[in-house]
């Protein structure tokens, strides 16, 4: 007896690890899931790209850990946020909050994947206690966003990166040098100065131009925010792992949803979310 039970164990573990290794095996392919939902069905595709945000949300989906959960954070023209555990059976009117995990997932920021509308995103804590940006291992939010111009878009570039300039350009122009400008200014030593100046222009607009934080829209950035729109500024700041490919009208039902001051929408979209290619 007690060697049956030790066979049927060790079935058991493997079993279970020739099912997570099915996870994952496919890892050069997208993986397609369903979320079905009281008001429709959506369905989203897991970037290859993003192997450590999509092997963490299959293994959730496998575990049933947003079944009966709700899309708890509803704001049209920004974000459809879901997947805390709290949300689950949660009363009417009750706040949700981020769930009960503290581990995270490191960010994994791939520029073609940005905020368009559909896109399929971790939210996470501030950066004020989360310097690296790393994401919340058991939620997710589906960019809802809204269309812009290119001269809305334009506006946002220059908006974040004059401050950068203007702090690039007082870290090389410190008062002292502004005095040895000024007095070959005033001595007429040209050559001087503009030896001295070129020099500061040239560090100044290659550290400009290397700046992380520098924002300049690709064209496929310009093409999706013009045409079906997103949220350009939480691009950079939140991994996005996948995408809706159908789906985007139950999407528009659940965002034109009245919400109470929390954004919890006052009927609860629940939802259950299944794999339907690994």
């Amino acid at each position: 007896m007690k060697q049956i039970k030790k066979t049927c164990l060790i079935l058991f573990f493997l079993l279970a690890s020739f099912s997570s290794e099915k996870i994952f095996a496919q890892a050069k392919t997208n993986s397609i899931i369903l979320i079905e939902t009281n008001f429709g069905n959506i369905k989203l595709k897991l970037y290859k790209e993003t192997p450590k945000h999509r092997k963490n949300f299959l293994q959730l989906i496998e575990n049933k850990h947003f079944d009966g959960t709700l899309f708890y954070r509803v704001i049209k023209g920004f974000v459809l946020q879901g997947g805390s555990q709290d949300s689950r059976n949660a009363s009417p009117g009750r706040q949700i909050g981020y769930g009960s995990s503290n581990r995270t997932i490191e960010s994994e920021f791939l520029p073609q994947y940005f905020h368009k509308k559909g896109a399929l995103s971790a939210p996470r804590q501030p950066d004020k206690v989360n310097i690296f940006k790393e994401s919340d291992v058991s939620q997710f939010y589906i960019t809802h966003g809204k269309v812009y111009t290119l001269d809305e878009l334009k506006s946002m570039e220059k908006a974040i990166n004059k401050p950068i300039r203007n702090q690039i350009v007082r870290r090389y122009l410190t008062p002292n040098k502004r005095k040895v400008l000024d007095s070959l200014k005033k001595a007429k030593k040209v050559k001087e100065f503009r030896a001295i100046a070129g020099k500061i222009k040239s560090s100044i607009a290659f550290d400009y131009e290397s700046s992380p934080d520098k924002l300049i829209f690709t064209e496929a950035q310009k093409k999706a925010y013009t045409t079906v729109g997103g949220v350009p500024h939480l691009d950079k700041n939140y991994t996005v792992f996948g995408e809706v490919i159908s789906g985007f009208e139950v999407m528009d039902k659940i965002a034109n949803l009245k919400s109470d001051k929390h954004d919890r929408p006052y009927k609860d979209v629940k939802m259950k979310v299944r794999i339907l290619k690994y």
